[in-house]
C-alpha cells in the first residue's frame, strides 16, 4: 500500500461518523490487541480496565503503584543513554537495578493520597512540614522475620540507593518524579537502621530532592552524608 493510499484511508476515516469509526476500530482490535495480557487472561482490555475500575481503593492503590513503575521504566530508565536495566527476576527490596558500568538500585513509590487528594506531610506526622507532600516508605507486604519475629515491612537503609517518587497524584502526569538519595531519608528513632514510615516530599525541587534522575545518581555517588529533614 502506498503512502497516498494510507492518506486517503485517513481522510475517509476523518469523514466517518463516530459510530462508524468505532465499528472499524472494533474490527481492527480483533487483529491488534492492546497488550499481550489480553491473551494471557483471555479478556479484552476493556474488561480488564472495567475490573480495575470496580476494585477497592486498596487494590487501585496497588495498580497505581505498578503504573508508576511502568512509567519510570518507559519514561526514565529506557531513555538513559549508556545505561542498561539489569533488574534480576524475583522479589527484591528495589524495583530497578540500573547500570552505566556502576550499579544503582532504584525504589519507585507513589506520592500518598488521603481521601483521594494529595496527603500533606504533617498529616502523617505532626512534626513534618505542612507545605510538603508525603511518601510511604515501607514494603507493601507485611510479615515477620522467621528467626527474630521482627516486622519485615520497614526498609533498611542498605536496601536501595535512590528513591523515585511519582507525583502523579498532584500533577496528573506519570512522567513527573522526585528523586533523592536513600541514605538521606529520615530514620526511625527506635531503630536508626530503618527508614521512617513516611517521608516528606517537597512541592518544588531543592537541594535534597530533584526532578532529574541523573542528578540524584550524582548525589548518591558523591557519598555526601545529610538528611532531607531533621526531627
Amino acid at each position: 500500500m502506498t503512502e497516498s493510499q494510507i492518506r486517503e484511508i485517513k481522510r475517509l476515516l476523518a469523514e466517518c461518523t463516530k459510530e462508524h469509526r468505532k465499528e472499524i476500530f472494533q474490527f481492527l482490535r480483533k487483529e491488534f490487541p492492546v497488550h499481550s495480557l489480553e491473551a494471557q487472561l483471555n479478556a479484552d482490555a476493556e474488561i480488564i480496565l472495567e475490573a480495575i475500575g470496580r476494585a477497592s481503593d486498596l487494590t487501585q492503590r496497588g495498580v497505581r503503584g505498578i503504573i508508576a513503575e511502568a512509567a519510570f521504566s518507559t519514561n526514565v530508565a529506557k531513555t538513559l543513554h549508556g545505561w542498561k536495566d539489569i533488574t534480576p527476576p524475583g522479589d527484591h527490596a528495589y524495583d530497578f537495578l540500573l547500570t552505566d558500568g556502576s550499579e544503582v538500585r532504584v525504589q519507585v513509590k507513589m506520592q500518598r493520597l488521603k481521601g483521594h487528594v494529595p496527603m500533606k506531610a504533617n498529616q502523617a506526622y505532626r512534626f513534618l512540614p505542612s507545605d510538603a507532600y508525603v511518601v510511604e516508605t515501607q514494603k507493601t507486604r507485611g510479615g515477620k522475620h522467621p528467626e527474630t519475629g521482627a516486622d519485615t515491612r520497614p526498609y533498611h537503609f542498605a536496601e536501595f540507593d535512590v528513591l523515585a517518587v511519582s507525583l502523579h497524584p498532584s500533577t496528573n502526569d506519570w512522567k513527573d518524579f522526585r528523586y533523592t538519595v536513600a541514605s538521606w531519608l529520615i530514620r526511625r528513632k527506635e531503630n536508626e537502621d530503618l527508614l521512617l514510615k513516611f517521608q516528606p516530599v517537597p512541592v518544588n525541587t531543592n537541594d535534597d530532592w530533584t526532578d532529574d534522575f541523573l542528578t540524584a545518581v550524582s548525589w548518591f555517588r558523591s557519598s555526601q552524608k545529610k538528611r532531607i529533614y531533621r526531627i
